[in-house]
């Protein structure tokens, strides 16, 4: 998918973008409205060029990294250090300056996927640290109550909490969680 508020120059990089065979879905002239179009023709990569990436187009971008991420390659002029760090952190996997050189064009797609990808693998293992995390101090927390209310040493704690989730067919963590809700209800 291509943005570009300049036709002229819009043409000349879908152009560049079919001689190194890539396809192009759609040509917009504005990044208003990029995430509908995205969601509706699932582009495998964003190209944008821009003179000045706008505090609109980079919310645009944000959202579309939050809700629907895609590789965006920017082709800008704007080389402003605060420019380029707020163009990244809206999921911007390739910042280009100085325009458009039509033999790169396959390299810089090409590296723009790696690295979204890289960063999606990095995304997915914080998220699942972070569930490991809470896990086990919900773990810890079930394994807690149990010792303190039924006088279990913490071994025995845990070896309950596995056979009832091994009898009922639930993970660790949810038997955990139940359990701290009924002694949260027998609490109140």
């Amino acid at each position: 998918m291509l943005v570009d508020d300049l036709p002229a120059r819009a043409a000349l990089l879908e152009q560049a973008l079919r001689d190194q065979q890539f396809e192009v879905v759609a040509r917009l002239a504005t990044a208003a409205g990029l995430a509908d179009e995205v969601a509706r023709l699932e582009p495998d990569v964003i190209i944008i060029d821009i003179d000045s990436p706008d505090r609109d187009t980079l919310e645009h971008m944000a959202s579309l990294h939050r809700d629907n991420p895609r590789p965006v390659v920017m082709f800008a002029g704007e080389r402003e250090t605060a420019t380029i760090e707020r163009a990244v952190r809206a999921g911007v996997s390739a910042y280009i300056v100085d325009g458009l050189n039509p033999g790169r064009v396959r390299t810089i797609v090409d590296v723009a996927i790696a690295r979204f990808r890289e960063y999606q693998a990095l995304r997915r293992e914080l998220e699942e640290t972070r569930t490991q995390l809470a896990d086990r101090k919900q773990i810890d927390r079930a394994k807690a109550l149990l010792m303190r209310h039924r006088k279990m040493s913490e071994e025995a704690a845990y070896k309950a909490m596995r056979k009832m989730a091994m009898d009922r067919g639930q993970r660790l963590p949810e038997v955990a969680a139940n359990i701290i809700d009924v002694f949260d209800l027998s609490e109140e």
